[in-house]
């Protein structure tokens, strides 16, 4: 008989210890929230929460090609990335429909780290492995050895220069959005991003498993003092929502491509790549469903898969794909792919909460911005 063991992450003693509800993500335990989701969504609003995000994958690409492998494998441009910098893409099968949206970052001139969500992170890497047969390219799955802590917030930024070497203070400062440098945080070498997931200002960082809890313990002494909790999944999901972030499995699948999904930016019909002349053929047709927010007008929030319906109530027009009650602005907020007939922001719709039809208005996203 073969044993299967859960995943877990290197903070899983740290969580529990601070009293953290555990659930299952992408077969991880991961802590779903500490105390309040609600009180841990307003810290990262107005000072900080500190994540921890082991869960993702993260996938070396190295070699001489590597730039070359990874245009041909995603719909993303990836070797024009500088070193430093970082790029959203997408991974997409022969048809155009979105394996995955992940992050990449160039370390050095032959050196890309793909992250990818934690339940597609498997299916990445044998992708970009089969994908790589062609290429001088090594694909490497790091994501076994890796742990990835994130803090979020207004005040991210003095909680990270708090715990760098002097030197590295005005580092921090100046590192841009959608970029990425080596740092030294409480005594430990890091990989430093100025990348997230919540709509507010804050920093990823990458580190070796072993030195994962030292690291937490760090970065959670200097977000405590100054105002700031740790923060579980509960309130990422809210933050992001807020932000307008697709979250993969809602948002985007298999059966989505990327122009309906309002990223058709983000590919490159320029080269060749898996999936280029199906999206060459969408590229050129209008979509028949479109990717749109809406805001309640009531209190009762619209949840996933959810059925959207015209401003009378009788014919359906769209589906959920995620949708809450938003702890910042205090009224429902949800994503929706309708048809793409009804898409002009303040269109009246109605969807149906259980048995009752409520009040909503398609509004553009996001529909929270950091001041």
């Amino acid at each position: 008989m073969t044993l299967t063991t859960t995943p877990t992450s290197p903070m899983l003693g740290e969580h529990a210890s601070l009293g953290a509800h555990f659930t299952d993500f992408a077969g991880w335990q991961m802590p779903l929230k500490y105390d309040s989701e609600l009180a841990e969504h307003h810290a990262v609003r107005k000072t900080a929460g500190l994540f921890d995000l082991s869960h993702m994958g993260e996938i070396a690409v190295t070699g001489p090609e590597s730039g070359a492998l990874l245009d041909y494998a995603l719909a993303g441009e990836l070797s024009k990335i500088g070193v430093g910098r970082a790029k959203y893409s997408l991974l997409c099968n022969a048809n155009g429909g979105v394996i995955d949206d992940l992050v990449v970052y160039r370390l050095a001139n032959e050196h890309f780290l793909v992250v990818a969500n934690a339940a597609n992170a498997p299916t990445v890497y044998r992708r970009l492995a089969g994908r790589a047969e062609s290429f001088a390219v090594t694909v490497k799955n790091q994501s076994s050895e890796t742990a990835l802590i994130a803090v979020q917030g207004p005040v991210a930024q003095d909680v990270v220069q708090s715990l760098v070497p002097a030197e590295q203070v005005e580092t921090v400062a100046e590192l841009q959005y959608y970029a990425v440098t080596r740092a030294v945080v409480a005594g430990i070498d890091v990989l430093l991003a100025r990348t997230g997931y919540t709509g507010e200002d804050g920093f990823e960082l990458y580190v070796p498993n072993e030195q994962a809890v030292q690291l937490w313990r760090a970065l959670l002494d200097a977000t405590a003092a100054r105002g700031g909790v740790p923060a579980g999944l509960a309130c990422r999901d809210t933050l992001r929502l807020e932000a307008g972030m697709a979250l993969y499995g809602h948002e985007l699948n298999f059966e989505t491509n990327p122009y309906e999904a309002g990223l058709g930016k983000v590919v490159r019909l320029n080269k060749e790549f898996v999936g280029r002349d199906a999206l060459q053929t969408l590229s050129e047709q209008t979509p028949q469903r479109v990717l749109v927010g809406l805001a309640g007008t009531g209190r009762r929030a619209a949840r996933a898969e959810y059925t959207v319906f015209d401003a009378v109530g009788k014919s359906p027009i769209g589906t959920i794909t995620s949708g809450a009650l938003s702890p910042t602005l205090g009224h429902p907020i949800a994503l929706a792919f309708i048809d793409v007939t009804y898409r002009e922001p303040g269109t009246e719709l109605t969807v149906d909460i259980r048995g009752k039809k409520e009040s909503f208005v398609v509004t553009s996203v996001p529909f929270y911005r950091r001041h």
